[in-house]
């Protein structure tokens, strides 16, 4: 598949590190990890599904404390590819930066953001809807990619689908976005065969973006055009702009006045926001055994044991009689709990912020 004319990748890589603690950290969030055996990070990964697309058109935009290990891990970025935060301003503020940093080299160019933690095994598939996102998004419409849903998760948010676009192999009209729906709504949602899960893929003409941007929150649109055209006004404003996700910025208002698409994706797809959903990416464990394990299976000894362990302290790991369990050994720190509460570990990493232990968060 050859570069798309005129199309900028730009790949957010931002994070907290507390829904996979301890392996994932402030200090070294997921997208820094090899979460899939693979021997590539997320990042990594990520960057080698939008080359073929973008080609050397990528800006990664990253938290300052992570700039090293991004240029290390990612040395075929090109001069000003990099873009540090000062600090985190959430999803609009990142998006929108590169956003006007695209701008300013060609204000004709379509982006891309695609998030550096997520799982697409199928690259092809995903290739070709953004293939046809970009088409639909020269005509002035901000354009969604909507995963198909496998179940009824409540942890994502949705989006429900209208009529088709005329003109279009697959892009359909977004009727609205839906925030995360309790159980029975998400449910409901699948009966219609309406709704897409919001996989926070955007695809748009980056002068669109800060337009419709303007057009709800102006004082953000015209502080990141500012720091476009003057780089070294960067400290100085980016304080100042407003901490707003994409989705409530634009996203939203945008599909309440028709002009958001969605192409849909029935490719694989995962943002890994927990262990059990960590487990489910690793490769079924072989004949009479039950443990799935991420690192080297050769320090993990099961007795009658499910679930997923991760030998990363380098020491041996043993787990006996134990139903769907989370073992993370990182070597300073030894996470224990089941498949079933691995959502709560945020609140570990609350607990040790609390107590002060920075080094360990």
């Amino acid at each position: 598949m050859s570069a798309i004319p005129g199309f900028w990748a730009v790949i957010p890589a931002g994070g907290a590190g507390t829904r996979l603690w301890p392996l994932s950290r402030a200090g070294h969030p997921k997208f820094l990890h090899d979460l899939t055996g693979s021997g590539r990070s997320l990042l990594q990964e990520t960057l080698d599904r939008v080359s073929p697309l973008a080609g050397e058109s990528v800006v990664v935009v990253t938290g300052a404390a992570h700039v090293d290990a991004v240029r290390e891990q990612l040395p075929s970025l090109g001069a000003g590819a990099l873009v540090a935060e000062p600090a985190p301003r959430d999803s609009m503020a990142a998006i929108g930066l590169a956003a006007a940093i695209v701008e300013a080299r060609d204000p004709e160019a379509v982006i891309g953001s695609f998030a550096a933690d997520h799982v697409i095994p199928d690259a092809e598939a995903f290739r070709a809807c953004v293939v046809e996102a970009a088409e639909v998004a020269r005509d002035g419409r901000l354009v969604t990619i909507g995963i198909e849903p496998t179940h009824p998760s409540t942890g994502f948010g949705y989006i429900q689908m209208g009529r088709a676009l005329s003109g279009s192999t697959t892009a359909r009209r977004v009727r609205q976005f839906v925030e995360k729906p309790d159980a029975r709504r998400a449910a409901a949602y699948l009966s219609t065969g309406e709704f897409r899960w919001n996989a926070g893929m955007f695809v748009v003409r980056a002068a669109t973006l800060l337009d419709l941007l303007h057009r709800w929150h102006p004082e953000l649109a015209s502080g990141l055009r500012a720091i476009a055209a003057d780089p070294s006004r960067l400290e100085e404003i980016w304080p100042t702009l407003e901490k707003i996700a994409i989705d409530h910025a634009v996203a939203e208002p945008a599909a309440d006045i028709g002009v958001v698409a969605v192409v849909p994706g029935d490719f694989a797809w995962d943002d890994i926001g927990d262990f059990a959903s960590l487990a489910a990416l690793l490769p079924e464990p072989g004949e009479g055994e039950g443990l799935r394990v991420l690192g080297d299976a050769s320090l993990v000894h099961a007795v009658d044991s499910t679930g997923l362990v991760s030998p990363r302290g380098g020491r041996p790991v043993a787990v006996v009689g134990l139903d769907d369990v989370v073992v993370i050994d990182s070597g300073d720190a030894v996470l224990v709990t089941t498949l079933q509460r691995a959502q709560d570990v945020k609140r570990i990493v609350e607990q040790l912020k609390e107590q002060g232990r920075t080094d360990l968060t």
